[in-house]
Order: structure tokens, then sequence, then C-alpha cells
């Protein structure tokens, strides 16, 4: 490596700027200069669709078979795949912008020219062109796309533009219908000008496309840091103007060791070195739905004519019914895939589609399907197969590093086209050419099968990248040489660095940048400290100015606090793709939620500190506690999970123990669920949907206490069963067990008698001013009263917190014991009845204290073996 091809270190906030941003007519500009390709490609792959049983007619002038068809479908094909590579290698090196401009010029030249086709091999020869220019497209729109829309709206905004491709598909069709009117055109010439009007489209979106800016990540990657930075402030210029927001701060930077050049064998390395998971992943899903997909797509004309008999004037409006189908699918799916998730809906969706496409390949071939039915039939599995084809972009363009993100989606759309986009329209076109139901049939069964492997691909390699900014999902390669840089004295990689994976290295980050909040909390801090003396002595300039440095101090170290949360959730992540089973893996992803959500809760508690007015205050406080809520729910949930694996894998007391404490947690989770959308409410102003989800947590607050009663139920038949065992022989265990069954049914009839004698007591009520006396069990509210009002007074939630620290502390430090020796060693009898019994309850529900068989309890085993203080 020469000194050539290396710059400076630069860190840069830039990601986390464009990540930050709010969606403005910048980014609908980026939609639409950029976004628009996948038009034209639906436009272009239509228009022959539409036009192939034109072109095997006499006098159209062009001499094709249905066969020929096949071919020139086949060798477009192949063209996006020699353009993919070609043009993605020249993005990831001379920019997205420059090549997708190219890239346009290409298409547009290559269409028209095909209008002026006079035999097959010249329509061939322009049909590989086209398809270079297009495949060329596909690389560096793509990129620029993932690399220019905010993390947030990253996943449905590239799932509906890439589905936009049927969009242009639907206008193809329509447009074939015109030019296809012999009343109109000759039989000769509505085709070509067919081809013209894509031609001309082209040149129109080249007018927007001048436009859109480079990509700001590539730029500051490549040496070129000035110029980034003086796009991206304009970018943030134009979006306060469009939107009238002011942009928060970001709160994120990456350091990159900037390279004017980066050697092809690098980046060609970086999917099967480091990623090889990921690779697999890539190619089988552009497999599954290049095969599918393509054969489908340009053989549609001629399974309708030469199955249905459609005529191929007519064959264009069943074109357009299709693709609507098509483009409703990533429309109305596309959010899904940043609220639901990648890994569901990606695995879904190509598993889905591949059940519908057996189903249609079965009455196809027992002919039990008519035109409209098969035209049903198959718009509805492609209204799923199209969400999933779009995905396969978006996840190549996501899942490796910037530095070879054009390269990648070319490679695997080159790889997985080739594989499946070329061998499906030749075994189709073969099997169509045949006319029998039956062969058709197999294709479709074979192109459910790829499909169904990469749903498979998917659940097992998938990776979770919603609402993540690109470079914590991979790390660009040029930070990592930072990274090694740093950590080596003599500038020499540090051995292994580069195996580091994503999220280990996104946590040592977020540590990193915690370290340097903390370092200035300490230096505003300090200022306050010097402001003191001139505060005390009167000076209000200072007093305000050191209440000032206070305020940012305290901001600081909760951003740091926010920091180390975020952190934790990294390595809750890396955790889960190390766990070896399913539980452990969903414990994982809990407990990082959780950090997530406590991450939220200490950012909007900073927003409330330096918020404008006090109703701003307020909203905030309500959403830092709704997100402590949630992170609360995610705990309990991760909890809950543990205990019912717990409960799988013990039998008799353990296990009834373990299931009352799943249920127990099951409920807590809800609880807190329910008070997180209550405080949300309350940020919104609206109380009274507030005030309904606190009844629902209440709620879900007595059936938690009913199922820690069940549970302490079932520890003191456990505890009683084993003193019974512990008295004697066998028959006396019995006759013990016997007799507790006798006491058991005595205890249920005078709770019956009680009941009823109840009843009538109610309804022998007094009315009218004797009401107001008390009768016999009944007493007067007050509100001093143990386990009432004084119960949840912040007196009395700070003696509880106080006893549950000492009851995980005695745990911790003694491990398992007894009910009655635990009391005895925190000192339970000095604090007052019932106290002891509600802390202890307070403990279990917090994970501090794990109930076991005899009336026992064993330390959390996160604060088993320890001597310290628990941290709550």
């Amino acid at each position: 490596m020469t000194d050539d091809a290396r710059s400076g270190t630069l860190t840069t906030q830039i990601p986390a700027r464009m990540d930050r941003l709010p969606w403005s007519r910048f980014h609908w500009m980026i939609v639409v200069g950029l976004g628009t390709v996948w038009i034209l490609d639906g436009l272009e792959v239509t228009i022959v669709g539409s036009v192939a049983a034109r072109l095997t007619e006499q006098g159209s002038g062009v001499d094709m078979s249905a066969a020929d068809i096949g071919y020139a479908a086949a060798i477009y094909v192949a063209g996006a795949c020699t353009g993919a590579l070609l043009f993605g290698q020249l993005t990831d090196r001379f920019g997205r912008k420059k090549l997708f401009i190219v890239t346009l010029a290409v298409y547009v030249a290559a269409t028209v020219a095909t209008a002026f086709a006079f035999a097959p091999w010249y329509f061939f020869v322009c049909r590989f062109v086209t398809g270079m220019g297009i495949g060329g497209e596909y690389a560096a729109i793509n990129s620029a796309i993932d690399e220019l829309i905010p993390a947030r709206a990253r996943g449905r905004v590239d799932i509906i533009i890439n589905g936009s491709y049927w969009a242009g598909a639907a206008l193809g069709a329509l447009a074939a219908v015109f030019f296809l009117n012999t009343a109109i055109f000759p039989l000769d010439m509505g085709w070509r000008l067919a081809f013209g009007v894509g031609g001309l489209l082209g040149l129109v979106i080249m007018f927007v496309r001048r436009h859109v800016p480079e990509s700001p990540r590539w730029l500051f990657i490549h040496g070129r840091e000035d110029e980034a930075e003086r796009i991206v402030d304009g970018i943030e210029r134009e979006v306060r103007e469009d939107t009238g927001q002011d942009l928060e701060e970001p709160d994120q930077s990456i350091t990159v060791r900037q390279r004017k050049v980066i050697p092809f064998r690098q980046i060609a390395a970086v999917a099967f070195k480091i990623y090889p998971r990921r690779a697999v992943l890539g190619l089988a899903l552009f497999v599954g739905q290049a095969f599918l997909y393509n054969a489908v797509t340009f053989d549609l004309g001629t399974i309708l004519s030469k199955v249905f008999d459609v005529a191929s004037g007519t064959v264009p409006y069943f074109f357009a019914m299709f693709a609507l189908g098509n483009f409703l699918g990533p429309l109305l799916l596309g959010r899904l895939f940043d609220t639901v998730g990648r890994k569901p809906m990606i695995c879904g969706t190509y598993l889905v589609s591949s059940a519908l496409t057996v189903l249609l390949g079965v009455l196809l071939a027992a002919g039990g399907l008519t035109t409209w039915t098969f035209m049903a039939l198959i718009g509805v599995t492609f209204f799923f197969a199209s969400a999933g084809a779009s995905s396969a972009y978006l996840t190549v363009s996501e899942i490796f590093p910037m530095e070879t993100r054009a390269l990648a989606i070319a490679f695997f759309y080159a790889i997985g086209t080739a594989t499946g986009g070329i061998t499906g329209p030749l075994v189709f076109g073969r099997l169509i050419d045949t006319g029998e139901a039956n062969l058709i049939a197999i294709g479709f069964f074979v192109g459910a099968g790829i499909m169904a492997l990469g749903g498979l691909a998917e659940l097992f390699f998938g990776v979770r990248a919603e609402r993540t900014s690109l470079e914590n999902i991979a790390k660009p390669l040029t930070v990592e040489e930072a990274e090694e840089d740093e950590g080596s004295p003599s500038g020499e990689p540090a051995a292994g660095a580069g195996e580091t994976r994503p999220e280990r290295r996104a946590a040592l980050q977020a540590r990193r940048d915690a370290e340097e909040q903390r370092a200035r909390a300490a230096e505003h801090r300090a200022a306050a400290h010097e402001l003191k003396p001139r505060s005390d002595a009167g000076d209000r300039e200072a007093a305000e100015r050191r209440r000032v440095e206070e305020v940012l101090a305290q901001a600081a170290e909760w951003d740091a606090e926010r920091l180390l949360e975020e952190a934790a959730a990294h390595d809750e992540r890396a955790a889960a793709e190390d766990a070896g089973t399913e539980a452990g893996r969903r414990g994982a992803l809990d407990r990082a939620a959780a950090a997530d959500e406590r991450a939220r809760a200490l950012h909007q508690r900073t927003e409330t500190l330096t918020a404008a007015d006090r109703e701003g205050a307020r909203t905030h406080a309500d959403l830092a506690e709704a997100a402590a809520q949630r992170a609360r729910s995610r705990e309990q949930s991760a909890m809950a999970a543990q205990a019912r694996d717990r409960a799988a894998e013990l039998e008799g007391p353990e296990a009834d123990i373990a299931r009352g404490q799943a249920e127990m947690y099951g409920e807590w989770e809800k609880m807190h669920a329910e008070l997180a959308r209550a405080h949300v409410a309350r940020a919104g102003g609206d109380e009274d949907t507030a005030s309904r989800h606190g009844g629902r947590a209440e709620v879900h607050r007595l059936r938690a206490e009913a199922a820690a009663d069940r549970m302490e139920a079932a520890q003191h038949r456990s505890a009683a069963a084993s003193l019974a065992a512990e008295t004697g022989t066998a028959e006396d265990a019995r006759r013990e067990r016997e007799s507790a069954a006798e006491r058991r049914r005595a205890a249920r009839e005078r709770e019956r008698r009680i009941r009823e004698r109840v009843l009538r007591r109610e309804q022998r009520r007094p009315t009218g001013l004797r009401r107001l006396l008390p009768g016999p069990g009944e007493t007067f509210y007050s509100p001093g009263m143990l386990g009432t009002a004084s119960r949840w007074s912040s007196d009395g939630e700070t003696a509880l917190d106080r006893e549950v620290t000492a009851i995980a502390r005695a745990l911790g430090e003694h491990g398992p014991m007894d009910r009655r020796r635990l009391a005895e060693l925190v000192g339970a009898r000095y604090w007052g009845p019932g106290r002891f019994r509600a802390a202890l309850r307070e403990a279990v529900h917090e994970g501090l204290a794990r109930p076991q068989p005899r009336n026992r309890f064993a330390p959390s085993p996160d604060h088993a073996d320890t001597n310290t203080d628990v941290d709550r």
C-alpha cells in the first residue's frame, strides 16, 4: 500500500447527522431522482413481455419465435449481471453520483437503439447493453439511497422504491395496449415506439437526477471531508427551512482512516472471510427471487397465449393487473420491515409466496384454473413475493461495509440472477413452448422450492437491521483501520482486529463516546465550582452561569449513561448471536431492548433539563418515564421466558413454583407496558387515555399479586411436604398428606360459609342514614393505615427500596436459605406487620430473589456470590 492510497484519520458525525434528519422535500427528491430507475426497469421488462407475442407474429419486422423471446430475456439478464459487476466496482471507487449518471445514459442509448431492431441478433445485442445499464443502476442507486435516507425509514423507503418497479410494469403494460393497437400503428411500428418512449422517460429522469448530491458517507471515507461537510450543511439548512424544525445535536461520531483507493482484493475478501453467513444469506435471497420472478415476468404473456388462448392485444391488460398486485405488496407491507423487523418479514414473505406458488402449480396441473382464477392466484402470490424480492436488495445493501456496498449489491445480484434469472426464463420458455400445463407446473414447483430456501436462509442467518445506523450494522473497513492504528503504537494492525464483529465494535465505540461525555461533564462541574464563590457572594450573573454549567454537567452525565446503555444493548445483541438456544437468544434480545429503552429514558431526561418551558419539560419527563416503564416491561419479559424454560426442565413442586413465577413476571410485563402507554398519552395531553391505561395497569398488578400468592402457596406446600417426609416413615407421611388434604377441605368449607355469611349481611345492609353506622367486621378508612395510602407514599417507597436491598444483599452474601432464616438475617421483626412479605415479593418481582421449593429463596444468578451492594 502506497502513501498516496492513504490519507489522514478523521472523526466525523456525518452518519449521525444524516440519520437524525426529519423527512423533508430533500428526501422526496432522492426518492424521485433515484427511485424512478425501478420504474424504468419495470417499463423495460414489461414492454418486452407485453410485445413478446407481437414479435413472434408474421410481419412484426423481427422474425422471432417463443424460444427466441426466452433467449432475449436470458440475454437481458446476462447483460444486467455484467453491468452490475462492472459498474458496481466503479461505483465504490469513483462515487455514487458519477455512476448513476453514466448507467442511466447507457440505458437510454440502448433502449432507443432497440427500437430500430431488424433481426434477432441485433435485438439480442441491444437487450444485452440495456441490461448492463439497468444492472449498473441497481448497484449505484441502492447504495446511494440507503446512505441518504435516515435509518428509521430506510427499510420502508428501500422496499417501496424497489417495489416501484411494478408501477413501471403497469405503465408499460398499459402503454403497450396503445402501441400494439394495429388500428393506430402498423404491425411493425407500435412496439418500436414503445421502446422509444422508454428512452424518452430516461432523459426526463436525467434532469431530476442532476440535483441529487454525492453520498457524504462515500466522500469522507475517500478523503473529501470538506465537500462532505459542505453537502451535509446544505442539506440541514434545506431541511430546517422546509420543516421549520430545529435539528437536535448528533450524539454519535465515527473515526475512519481515509483512503483514496481501496484495493479490489480487500473488498472482495470481505463477504467470505469476515461475513460468510451474510454471504450465504445474500445468495439465497437473490437466487430465490430471481428464478421465480424472471421466469414468470418474462414469460407471463406466452403462458397466457399458449395455455389460456389469450389474444396478444389483450395480454397487456393482464400484465397491468399482475403489476398492480406486485406494487401493492411493497407499498402496504413496506413499513412493517421497520416496525415488525427484517427477519420475520423477509422470512414470512418468502415462505408464504413459496406456499402459494406450490398451490398455483397444483391447480395448473389439475386443470382447475381459468384465465381469471389463474390471474387472481398469481396476483396474491406475487403480492407477498414482490415485498420479499425488494427486501433482497435492501438486505445486501445494509449488511456489508460501506466500501463494499455497491459491489456487494452487484455481486449478489449478478450471481443470484445469473443462477436463477437466466435459468428461470430458459426453463420456463422451453416448458411453455410445449403448451402442456403439467410441464409448466413443474417450473412453478422448482421456483417455489428455491424461494423456500431463501426464506429458511433468512430464518437462520438474517440480521436485525431495522432502525439501525448502517455503520452499526457493518462498520466500515476504514473504521477498523483507524481502530487498529489507535491500538498499536507502531501503527501496525492489531492481531485479530478485523475479526471483531459489528455489535462488539459498536459497544466499544459507545463506551468511548461515553468517556468523552464524562470528560465534558467534569469540565462543566469544574466551571460551576469556580463560579460558586462569586455566586455565594451575591453575584447574580455568576449564579446564572453556575446554574447553566450545572445543567450542562448533568446533561453530559446522562448522555454518558445513555451511551453505556446503548453499549449494553450492543453487547446483548452480540450475545444473542452467540446463544446456543432459542431461549437464550430471546432473553438476550429482550435485555437488549430493555437497555435501548433505558437509553431513550435518559435521552428524554436530558431533554427535560434543556426544555424551553415548563410544559415541554413535563412532556419530556412523561416520555422519559414511559421509556423507563418499557425497559422494565422487557426485563420482566426476559425473566418470564427464563422461568418458563426452567419450568419445562423441572418436575413437581419446583415446576409449579417456576410456572407461578413465569405467570407473575408476565403480568408485571403487561403492567409496565400499560404504564408506558399511560405516560405517552399523558405527554400528548390525553388524560382520558392515560387514565384508561392506568386502570388496565392496575388490573395486571392485581393479577401479578395473585400469581405471587399462588407461587407462595406452592412454596408452603413444598415445605409442608418436606417436613412431613422428615417426621418418620412413609406411612406417617401418607397420613400427614391425608390430614393436610382434610384440613384444606375444611378450610374451603369454612371459606364457603364465610362468603355466604357476608352475602347475607350485604343483602340485609341498612339504607338511609343507618348505612353510615359501621357493622360487624367493618372499620373506617384511615389514610395512614399500613398497606393503603402510606404504602405508596414517597417515604414508604424509600423504606421498601431499602428493605428489598437488604434482602438481596443477604441472599448474595449467604446463598440460598429458607424464609425464616432470611427474615432473621435482615431483622424483619423490626419492620412492622406485613413489611417483610411485601419486600420479599418486590425482590422476586425485580429478579433479585428467586423462589425455590420448601419455602426457600436463592439469590438471582446475576447477584450470587457477591459481597457488594446490589445495584438497583
